[in-house]
């Protein structure tokens, strides 16, 4: 299976927005600049979780996105598939004719891989996620929340 920038950037941005939603609706601008993704690609991506029900849109000022559930009940299966990336590690596409329009004799080698992928990505949640960048203690975590706090003890004196 190979994942392609689509699946790792969507769960990417939606760990950013999990880290953040506590401050409100996280803007893509802000997802944008933290984990240096294009802006218009994070609103394609996003068009995508949206109609999967995975974010919620903010309109207006202080707009941006929430998650549309909580973090534990998101998993990473959910947000790959949400972006129409394929967990497939078939040569066929699990079409069956991968040797002269025959299955290939290690076809149900790779299917099976495949059930074992998907497995695993659904039992990692969003949640899980956020705590291990909690954990490491990311620096991009905390920059971005000691920037705001300092901006806020500012706007405060």
């Amino acid at each position: 299976m190979k994942l392609t920038t689509k699946g790792r950037f969507a769960v990417t941005a939606m760990i950013d927005v999990a880290l953040h939603n506590h401050e409100g609706p996280v803007t893509l601008a802000e997802v944008s600049e933290r984990q240096k993704i294009s802006l218009s690609y994070l609103e394609q991506l996003f068009a995508r979780l949206r109609r999967h029900g995975l974010v919620e849109s903010v309109r207006g000022p202080g707009g941006g996105y929430n998650l549309g559930k909580s973090a534990a009940a998101i998993s990473v299966s959910d947000v790959i598939l949400a972006v129409d990336e394929p967990i497939d590690t078939t040569q066929c596409g699990g079409e069956r004719n991968c040797h002269e329009d025959r299955q290939c004799l290690t076809h149900h080698l790779w299917a099976s891989l495949n059930r074992h992928i998907f497995a695993y990505l659904q039992g990692v949640s969003l949640q899980s996620l956020v705590d291990d960048a909690r954990e490491q203690k990311s620096p991009s975590i905390h920059v971005v929340q000691d920037l705001r706090a300092a901006a806020n003890e500012r706007v405060a004196a």
